[in-house]
C-alpha cells in the first residue's frame, strides 16, 4: 500500500502488480465504499489473469475516514493527481486504463481525456438517481469519452442500464447495483480486456 499526495489530501493506492505487465488498471471505489467491494475484487481478478496491473485508489475523502464524498470536482483533481503519479512511476511506459464503480466509474469517465486513459471500465455506472425522474441522466459523462469503454451493469440496477455505442459496451450480469455476483463480473472484463490489448 502507497500513500499518494493530491491537491486534496492523501490518496492510497493499492497495487496488484501483474507479471509482466501488458497494461495499468486503475481502478476506484464507489461513493459509501471502499475497494475491498466484490466487483471491483472480480474485476482486479480478471485483469491480474490478463496481465494487466491494477492500482485499487482509495479517494482523500476516504482516507481521512470520512463517509460522504467529497465535491465531484475535488474526486476529479485527486483522482488526476494520482494517474499522473502512476504513470511517471511504476506504471511509466504502460497503457493506462481507468475505472471504477458507480460514484468511481463517474470519475474515471469524466478525467478520461485528461489521464491519457487508453479504455475505461465502469461497474455499476449510476445513470439516473433512482425515484428522481426530475433529476438530470449522467449519460453525457459516458457519452464524453471516446476511447473503448466497458460497462458492466446489473440486470437490475435502480439506477438503469446505459446503452450500447460504438465505443461503449454493455454487459448485463445478474444483480443489481451491489453487483455481488462476482464471477460474473470478472467474465464480464475478462472478455472485453484482450480486445482491447
Amino acid at each position: 500500500m502507497t500513500e499518494l499526495q493530491t491537491p486534496r489530501g492523501l490518496a492510497r493506492v493499492h497495487m496488484h502488480p501483474a507479471d509482466e505487465a501488458r497494461a495499468a488498471l486503475v481502478l476506484g471505489h464507489g461513493a459509501g465504499g471502499g475497494v475491498g467491494a466484490p466487483d471491483l475484487v472480480a474485476a482486479t481478478a480478471a485483469a491480474l489473469d490478463a496481465g494487466v496491473t491494477v492500482a485499487l485508489v482509495e479517494q482523500p475523502y476516504r482516507v481521512a475516514g470520512r463517509r460522504s464524498p467529497a465535491p465531484a470536482g475535488h474526486l476529479d483533481e485527486a483522482w488526476v493527481a494520482v494517474a499522473a503519479q502512476l504513470r511517471a512511476g511504476e506504471f511509466a511506459g504502460l497503457s493506462l486504463l481507468v475505472g471504477g464503480r458507480s460514484s468511481g466509474a463517474r470519475v474515471a469517465c469524466r478525467t478520461a481525456a485528461e489521464t491519457g486513459a487508453a479504455g475505461v471500465v465502469c461497474l455499476a455506472f449510476p445513470l439516473q438517481p433512482p425515484g428522481r425522474a426530475s433529476a438530470p441522466s449522467r449519460l453525457s459523462e459516458l457519452d464524453a469519452v471516446t476511447v473503448p469503454t466497458l460497462i458492466v451493469q446489473g440486470e437490475r440496477d435502480p439506477f438503469g442500464i446505459p446503452s450500447a455505442s460504438a465505443t461503449r459496451t454493455v454487459a448485463l450480469v445478474p444483480g443489481d447495483h451491489n453487483l455481488r455476483s462476482g464471477a460474473h463480473v470478472r467474465d464480464a472484463v475478462a472478455a472485453w480486456l484482450p480486445r482491447l490489448l
